[in-house]
């Protein structure tokens, strides 16, 4: 069990304690944003909100410049679902989930490309294009932004966009070191099953109510 327990988490040996403390506040926080998303309780974005931020200073810390910039994104667009979620219609009803619309898929497929194009340079510009890393970060940086943009409007389909990210970054986060940001993905994988499943229930309850 000690071998298991120094191979999980060697990679901490030269890591600094307010590193590694803010890391494990910044997973908890995470996990319960994703768990409130999937309530569909606006708490899933003062949660995220505290959540990204711990996450873009230890990702600049470690260099990790894709990520970093989808945590800045994940914070902005925390503060926009924020408010989103918060308004109500003249029945003071709150905005229902949904599906995403052809015009909307059209704007996912945008936000996707423009995403990678941007990583890429950002990528280029700092000399960081020198790894497979880098390449797997440009794909999950797109699937995330685009992820993060339909579950602001709650579309359903946001579900799908973070269950396959959540997938790729399991083995990614492990690779690059961040043993337990890399368990908060696989958390975030079965949530984010878990949640696409509660959101199509309460979509198709709501077409039959209406």
């Amino acid at each position: 069990m000690s071998h298991i327990f120094d191979w999980l988490f060697s990679q901490y040996q030269d890591t600094p304690t307010h590193l590694l403390v803010l890391e494990l506040i910044g997973v908890f926080f995470g996990f319960l944003s994703v768990w409130f998303a999937k309530k569909e309780h606006i708490f899933v974005y003062p949660t995220g909100i505290i959540s990204t931020a711990i996450f873009v200073y230890i990702l600049w810390v470690y260099g990790l410049l894709g990520d970093m910039f989808i945590n800045a994104y994940y914070f902005v667009m925390s503060i926009y679902g924020w408010y989103y979620w918060s308004r109500t219609d003249a029945n003071n009803q709150e905005v229902p989930i949904t599906k995403t619309t052809p015009k909307e898929h059209l704007w996912s497929a945008l936000i996707f490309i423009a995403t990678m194009l941007f990583v890429i340079i950002v990528y280029q510009v700092n000399g960081k294009f020198n790894t497979w890393t880098a390449y797997v970060d440009t794909f999950t940086t797109a699937i995330f932004f685009v992820g993060m943009w339909l579950m602001a409007k709650k579309k359903l389909e946001n579900w799908t966009y973070w269950i396959i990210g959540d997938l790729i970054s399991v083995p990614l986060y492990f690779y690059k070191g961040l043993t337990f940001t890399s368990f908060q993905y696989l958390l975030f994988t079965f949530i984010a099953i878990s949640g696409y499943i509660a959101w199509k229930k309460h979509l198709n309850n709501n077409l039959q109510t209406s």
